[in-house]
Formats: C-alpha cells, structure tokens, sequence
C-alpha cells in the first residue's frame, strides 16, 4: 500500500482513538486497519492470499483491492495454493471474464505461478530446512526491530529485509515479488509494526513494543 505523507497523518474519531488519515474515514478501511491489519498471520493460506492481493494491488489503491477481496476469494478457491497451483487455460479463462476481480492476464497468471511456487516450497522444505513452508519463509526474515515512524515520511517502503526475502522468493520461483510488496505483506501480517506512534493500534499485534522493540518470549 504505497501511501503519502498526508495518508498517515494521524486523525481522532469520534470514538476517540486516533487513526491514519487513509484508515479514518471509510468504513472498510477502518474496520481492515482496527482490526485485521498488522494482526500475525502465520498460515500458509493466509500468507498466500496476502501475497496474491498485493500482486494485483499493483497499480491500484487498496481499497479497490478490499472491496473485492471476497470476490477474488470466490474466484481462487479461497486461495487454497494446492488448487489454484493446478489451474490451467480454462482457469485463466474464466478469471479473465469474472467482472467483479481485476481482469489482468499476468497478474493471474503470476498468482498461479506463486500458488506452484508455494507448493513446491512447503514439499522441499524438508531437504533445504525452510521450515513451515512459505509462512515459515516470510517469518524467517523478521527483524529484531521495526519501524517506529512519527510520520508519513518515515514509514518506509522497503527494507533490507524485505530485499532480501524479495530475491529469496525470486530464486525459488515466484513473481511480482519485489521488495516494495514484500513489505507492505510483511506490515499486512505483523511481521513488521509500521502504525505510526501515536495510533491506536500502535503495538496491537503484541509482537512488538510501541518504541520498535521486538517483544521476548
């Protein structure tokens, strides 16, 4: 989710808790931000999921993306990597004239190319020790400090954490995984904190303290 410096400004509710301007006014932004976003996902389908809307975000704000997310749920399987790993032309095919997803050919052929990389990931994991498959692989690249921006400025857009699970995940055969998405998937999953200071949510995932600090135990 690429956002401005105006997009995190911290804006006050009428309940009181203060939000990112981008999580303040819409309903299903602010209900995505109070409660799913920055929330540990440690499954393998979750993860797969959050990598795949991230793909077809490309381009397009977020909000496009969630407001058809139970859309593109429908449309791949409840993002079940074994099942979509085995789509072929007649799966490209109806994908490409269900109107209510984004209708765009690489972008669907990347997410089936990531559910075959997925796949492949977690039955080699045994013999190259990546342990919990693709969960396991974003997991593995946590640091042991996150962010603690006071601004929209300093809330980066990538890491050298996210590089590096970037070219990982390229090595072992997935796509439109560069290090900008990678990181807004590991911010989507807890595996980084990047709520400003100051907002409510501010250290909601209990993985880390509200200075950055990644929590003990």
């Amino acid at each position: 989710m690429a956002k401005t410096d105006d997009d995190f400004s911290l804006v006050v509710g009428e309940d009181g808790l203060a939000r990112p301007a981008w999580a303040a006014t819409d309903p299903l932004m602010r209900e995505y931000y109070d409660t799913e976003w920055g929330m540990p996902v440690r499954d393998e389908r979750g993860v797969f999921e959050r990598l795949s809307l991230e793909v077809f975000q490309a381009g397009l704000s977020w909000g496009t993306i969630l407001r058809k997310r139970e859309a593109f749920r429908a449309a791949f399987d409840g993002f079940d990597p074994d099942v979509v790993a085995g789509y072929g032309p007649a799966e490209v095919e109806r994908l490409m004239g269900d109107a209510a997803i984004v209708r765009n050919h690489r972008k669907i052929l990347a997410t089936i190319t990531n559910a075959q990389a997925a796949v492949a990931l977690r039955d080699a994991a045994a013999d190259d020790h990546v342990e919990g498959g693709l969960a396991g692989l974003f997991w593995s690249h946590q640091p042991d400090r996150t962010p603690a921006p006071r601004t929209g400025s300093e809330v980066p857009s990538e890491t050298e954490e996210s590089a590096v699970l970037a070219k990982e995940l390229r090595s072992r055969g997935f796509t439109f995984v560069g290090p900008v998405n990678v990181f807004a998937c590991m911010a989507a999953m807890g595996i980084v904190d990047v709520h400003i200071v100051g907002s409510h949510r501010r250290g909601s995932s209990g993985l880390w303290t509200r200075t950055g600090r990644r929590r003990k135990g």
